[in-house]
């Protein structure tokens, strides 16, 4: 191996590292966010999605999203590497290259890693009210008909991405075997943010709402949590959108400036819009905002320059203060903002690119080509906020017939650490845990 590949493989390494602590840190964003009796339930609310997602990309997820034999361009066929046969080892017991010249198990355990934030990423629109174990097997069911599939779709030569068989090629024609006008999805705008935030809508209002909602909802019982976790997000999600560039180059690290620019001006749109509307900033606002730049930015990280990941991270930002009070207007539960944050910077990001991609975008010399690609960006948009919303659904409602999602009543009143785990996140007012162990 000579030392750019050697290189590369050791950036694509620590990225996927990056972004396997992305889920933790989610944890903690949403652990703070929640109410005192609700905090271990939404953290392991993630940590149950880490283990459920890892697992089932192993066993078919990998094959689904990115093996050869597709099934009409919408997904690959699962059992063509189920169990990762055939993707670690050549017939020589080498190990078996990549596209980018590294081992092939590199790039599989990085893709493993973006499927499971993706899923963790619903949690937070069902705190406090619903069952673990539905929980878990909803999320190895999204991830398998819902997550594998918008993979393959736009990374993995389906109908999404830039192929000669994709929408964009039928629309606008293709040569050389790929589309004219290909569509933009640097690091998951559309098959992380877009789909993870449609799906948090759709089971916000087949779960229901909280007891309460909206009137006396309890506030986030931990700010200073809040903070931590957006920072550790902010920096996983170097890793993120970094190590989407698939080397360590001169992309790289275009990518990780944008990251940093929209993440840095979203949370002054953040601010300003609560400043204008509210007449004061908040620590919640400023973390929301990094999160809402950070989305904003995943689909453009790579094809942006400095400066117009600042406009696009400014009015990302300002969007996504604004999209969180779409629930009141609409009274939809979406309890942490996934909605608001999510879908709306997401559809945000994804549309922008189109305006200002380098050398492509409408106000960057794209011409004619920067509306096709508008066009593209829209179209592509639709078509998986319909994908996600119609599969999540089918699944939320069938869950919802046969083992239900909702906790009792008394849970979610005393609180569903105590009543749905037999644990509390703070030992205050000394609650008796009989037929428990502790380990304290």
């Amino acid at each position: 191996m000579d030392s750019v590949i050697a290189g590369n493989a050791s950036w694509m390494l620590m990225s996927a590292a990056l972004v396997l602590l992305m889920t933790p840190a989610l944890a903690l964003f949403y652990g703070g966010m929640t109410e005192r009796r609700g905090v271990l339930n939404m953290m392991l609310m993630s940590f149950g999605s880490l283990a459920v997602v890892s697992i089932i990309y192993i066993l078919w997820g990998w094959s689904m999203s990115y093996g050869t034999e597709s099934w009409g361009g919408i997904v690959a066929n699962p059992f063509e590497f189920f169990g990762l046969k055939d993707s670690i080892f050549d017939a020589n017991g080498e190990y078996l290259e990549g596209a980018e010249g590294y081992a092939n198990i590199i790039d599989i355990g990085f893709q493993l890693t973006f499927a499971v934030i993706s899923t963790a990423i619903i949690s937070g629109a069902l705190a406090g009210r619903v069952k673990f174990g539905t929980w878990m097997i909803f999320s190895g069911l999204w991830a398998t008909f819902v997550y594998f599939p918008l993979a393959h779709m736009v990374w993995g030569g389906g109908i999404l991405g830039e192929g000669e068989s994709s929408v964009t090629s039928w629309i606008f024609g293709s040569e050389g075997g790929e589309a004219l006008v290909a569509p933009i999805d640097f690091a998951g705008g559309i098959v992380v943010h877009i789909s993870a935030g449609t799906a948090a809508l759709v089971l916000a209002i087949v779960v229901g709402k909280r007891q309460g909602f909206p009137k006396s909802v309890q506030r986030p019982h931990n700010l200073p949590m809040v903070m931590l976790g957006a920072g550790l997000l902010w920096f996983g999600w170097f890793g993120f959108n970094g190590g989407s560039a698939f080397a360590a180059d001169g992309l790289a690290g275009l990518a990780w400036v944008n990251t940093t620019a929209a993440t840095a001006a979203a949370i002054l749109g953040w601010l300003l819009v609560e400043k204008l509307r509210d007449n004061y900033c908040t620590s919640l606002g400023a973390a929301s905002g990094v999160v809402a730049g950070l989305v904003t930015i995943t689909p453009a990280a790579g094809d942006l320059n400095p400066v117009t990941s600042l406009i696009m991270g400014a009015l990302g930002g300002m969007l996504g203060c604004l999209g969180v009070g779409l629930k009141f207007r609409f009274g939809f539960d979406d309890s942490l903002d996934v909605v608001g944050v999510h879908l709306v910077a997401g559809l945000w990001g994804t549309v922008a690119v189109a305006f200002f991609a380098n050398d492509r975008g409408i106000f960057t010399g794209g011409g004619a080509e920067g509306w096709k690609l508008l066009i593209v960006q829209i179209l592509i948009a639709a078509i998986a906020v319909v994908f996600a919303a119609v599969i999540t659904a089918i699944i939320a409602v069938i869950l919802k017939a046969t083992i239900g999602w909702r906790v009792t009543d008394q849970i979610e009143t005393d609180g569903i650490d105590f009543g749905g785990h037999r644990e509390t996140g703070y030992d205050i007012g000394g609650r008796a845990m009989r037929g428990t162990t502790s380990r304290n």
